[in-house]
């Protein structure tokens, strides 16, 4: 398995875990104030120095919540409301 699809996975499971513990997010506000907290906590861990032990996976855990959090958005607060349900109206309205 690649990396990337390790990850991909990591974090799916984290996207679960999150919505089974806690309800939807009930407005995009929501959800940038819980992404911008995991960010922050994020931004402590990269302060200190990452050669202490445990560091790079306080990192990681981090780093995986706030992927997870900006999915979650997506999830609760953009898809399905924007009457998007397939890729290519994602992308043609992106462009």
């Amino acid at each position: 398995m690649k990396k990337i699809d390790q990850i991909i996975e990591q974090v799916k499971a984290e996207f679960e875990a999150v919505s089974i513990k806690f309800d939807s997010f009930h407005s995009v506000h929501e959800g940038y104030a819980v992404l911008l907290e995991e960010v922050d906590e994020l931004w402590e861990n990269v302060k200190l120095k990452a050669s202490v032990k445990g560091r790079l996976f306080e990192i990681y855990r981090e780093a995986k919540q706030i992927a997870a959090m900006a999915i979650r958005i997506i999830h609760d607060c953009c898809y399905g409301k924007m009457g998007l349900f397939d890729e290519r109206r994602i992308q043609s309205k992106s462009n």
